[in-house]
């Protein structure tokens, strides 16, 4: 029996390509959440109680997840015969030799490099093991793609690499190198990716599992209703609100909207907006769940990795990003109710007082508690597991008061909902280690620099172009991780150069720059130290090698505006990576909102493409503005005009303001907000927000008429 007052129990997330599950019912089940149990108990005790080499940690964390993936995932689809049984049996047998390999190999590490990196035929045996069960989980878990680039991946650089010409010409390596550096390299199965996942990603997934458990879903949407439920569009604003507020307990947009859809959907539509469209706001709105700081995905922590930029300061520059996304997804949503004259909502949704009263401690105590920890400089690891002892906590404030009972519940949900992630972080190791090994993510960027002709624009076309065909079969972390080490190093060259281009222009260079130029063009020695045409300054730096071009831009960038040059390149291809959940042919969740709302698919997926405008907008503010290392004045003014822009090219999208627009307005519309986006002077901006005035006071005219004239008919 569940504890009086205690919220329902939280069904486990469905996972992001819907794979087929077993039933957790019986004593499957029963397995399943003691083995959860003491995997989350494991992972807290080496990432808050002790140091453990990160081998032996990755290693026991990929052996966890593996064993609950062969019981939790069949290899075979289910017929409820005797035949399932056999399959049972023969998966926990692979899931135990798998998890055998993993620790057995690691035990053998110093075994390894006494023989001078040469392995017995039973570390062969491991290995080969070890490699086939990264592949046959993916599969199970997320489909075959993964699987295929991990079998690409491996044989390109052990035999057809040699047989490419051209650029990707790889000479080969031996097997045994092979076998070895995939599983004990820096970037291998058990490497920076792994540790990520061991880490950061997995205490955030089990503090959102004690937010879950707590009742704090339910929260969300109380708090969604009383906030947002009264405004013009009230039920969409709900969606959204709930969504954002969702994303901090959940790294699954398809989960997000699982969980909030089946509550939001039904209200909008009630309020009168179209099926489909309800469905689209679900999907767009969950979809920047992963967006939203503090917790913004298992994306994020690999950011961090891959940059060594702080992650406090990822989340810092991300709120007012965040923001312009949502408010975008909120325009939509008033303008829809504005033209189909949505009802709000009924009466009878408490104050925001009376849900917080009622049971807001264990969602807001432990939030401010991490962003707390986060901002005074505690590690992301150390915050999550501190913030989850303040739900347990603030939870004894509360109706829903957690009890032994509770926490291991939370704990067995924790661990399956990290069960795809897990698995797939590790695998995807085995690609990125090929990457970095075999040189192809350098030779990938040199190719984008080269088909974007320096055209930053293009560049970014090429790569979200990139990001929705790899989204299609890739989760949208594996889509950033494989995305951000093959073209995030020419995105930060194109930013950088950009900016060196504008200071050689200004003849704003320092002696040092000055000197690498002079090595490439001496006949320009005179006119560098004073200011050119942008023509002029492009020629110059075309002359200079790629070999000099880092030397370049350091000494003509200070390291700040590097930093921020490379966050955007890792920004813009983190929030590309997002599109495939809403843009067709494959956006899981645009189709489990269509399922929900009961709406054609594709047409659902087409609809949330529209709404979801703010994931293509956004990323360009990245790349030509400071919007993520400006001072707070400059990022403020950008915001604000930004958000303007974005509510005009909403209703040029739509084709309503506060009246139905004709065509031409619609497109006056988008160049005004092409005016308020775009870098110009703030004077010009300014002129941008005037004409938007003007054009919404004259529409809200013209609608007035409108409506008084079906009034009076």
């Amino acid at each position: 029996m569940q504890p009086a007052g205690s919220p329902t129990p939280i069904a486990p997330e469905k996972d992001e390509h819907d794979a087929p599950v077993r039933s957790e019912h019986g004593l499957i089940g029963k397995i399943l959440f003691v083995l959860g149990i003491g995997i989350a108990l494991m992972h807290i005790y080496f990432n808050i109680l002790t140091v453990m080499p990160s081998l032996w940690q990755n290693a026991l964390h990929f052996a966890g997840f593996g064993l609950m993936c062969a019981l939790l995932f069949p290899s075979l689809r289910q017929t409820g015969g005797a035949r399932d049984t056999v399959v049972l049996a023969v998966d926990v047998a692979f899931g135990l030799l798998v998890a055998f390999a993993a620790v057995f190999l690691i035990a053998q590490e110093d075994a390894i490099y006494a023989r001078g990196v040469h392995l017995t035929p039973i570390e062969w045996a491991a290995g080969i093991v070890l490699i086939l069960g990264a592949i046959e989980f993916t599969r199970r878990t997320t489909g075959w793609i993964i699987p295929v680039l991990i079998v690409l991946a491996l044989t390109y650089v052990g035999w057809w690499g040699e047989h490419v010409s051209g650029v990707f010409r790889f000479a080969g390596l031996s097997a045994e190198t092979i076998l070895f550096r995939s599983i004990f390299g820096d970037d291998g199965l058990f490497g920076n990716i792994a540790l990520i996942s061991s880490t950061f990603v997995f205490m955030f997934i089990l503090f959102g599992a004690f937010l879950l458990r707590s009742g704090a879903g339910d929260f969300v949407i109380d708090l969604a209703r009383s906030v947002a439920g009264k405004t013009t569009g009230g039920p969409g604003l709900v969606a959204v609100f709930a969504s954002a507020l969702t994303g901090t307990i959940s790294g699954s947009a398809v989960a997000n909207t699982a969980s909030t859809g089946v509550i939001t959907i039904p209200l909008m539509k009630r309020a009168g907006f179209p099926p489909k469209f309800a469905a689209a706001i679900e999907a767009a709105a969950s979809t920047g769940g992963q967006l939203m700081p503090p917790i913004m995905g298992a994306g994020a922590f690999v950011m961090a990795s891959y940059t060594q930029i702080p992650y406090t300061t990822i989340i810092g520059v991300s709120v007012i990003p965040a923001i312009l996304y949502f408010a975008s997804v909120a325009f939509f949503v008033r303008l829809e109710a504005k033209r189909s004259g949505v009802k709000q909502m009924e009466d009878g949704a408490p104050s925001a007082l009376e849900v917080i009263k009622r049971g807001g401690l264990p969602f807001l105590l432990p939030v401010a508690v991490l962003i707390g920890l986060l901002v005074v400089g505690f590690t992301p690891t150390y915050a999550a597991g501190i913030s989850i002892l303040a739900v347990v906590v603030s939870s004894w404030l509360t109706p829903n008061k957690m009890g032994p009972k509770a926490i291991l519940e939370a704990l067995a949900l924790g661990a399956r909902n990290m069960v795809m992630t897990g698995v797939l972080l590790c695998a995807i190791g085995l690609v990125v280690n090929v990457i970095a090994t075999a040189g192809v993510g350098n030779t990938f960027s040199l190719m984008i620099t080269e088909w974007a002709g320096s055209s930053l624009i293009i560049a970014i076309v090429l790569i979200a172009l990139a990001s929705l065909v790899l989204g299609m079969g890739l989760p949208v972390t594996a889509s950033y991780i494989v995305l951000g080490t093959l073209s995030a190093p020419a995105l930060y060259n194109l930013i950088a150069d950009a900016q060196v281009v504008d200071a050689i222009a200004r003849g704003a260079l320092s002696d040092e720059a000055k000197a690498v130029l002079m090595l490439v063009a001496p006949d320009q020695i005179a006119a560098l130290g004073s200011a050119m045409s942008m023509e002029a300054a492009n020629a110059i730096f075309a002359m200079v090698p790629i070999d000099l071009a880092d030397a370049l831009r350091t000494s003509v960038l200070d390291p700040a505006t590097l930093t921020f040059a490379l966050l955007s390149a890792h920004m813009i291809i983190f929030w590309l990576s997002q599109d495939s959940n809403v843009t067709p042919p494959v956006c899981l969740t645009a189709f489990t909102a269509a399922a929900i709302a009961k709406t054609p698919p594709m047409a659902t997926g087409l609809e949330s493409w529209k709404v979801a405008k703010g994931l293509y907008v956004v990323p360009l503010l990245f790349a030509y503005t400071p919007l993520l290392g400006g001072d707070w004045i400059e990022i403020t003014e950008l915001g604000f005009f930004a958000l303007i822009g974005l509510y005009a090219f909403s209703a040029g999208l739509q084709g309503y303001l506060e009246h139905r627009l004709s065509p031409l307005m619609r497109l006056v519309l988008i160049a005004n907000a092409i005016l308020l986006l775009w870098p110009l002077p703030m004077w010009v901006h300014g002129l941008g927000a005037s004409l938007f005035v003007t054009l919404f006071v004259f529409s809200r005219r013209l609608g007035k008429r409108e409506a008084a004239g079906v009034a009076a008919a």
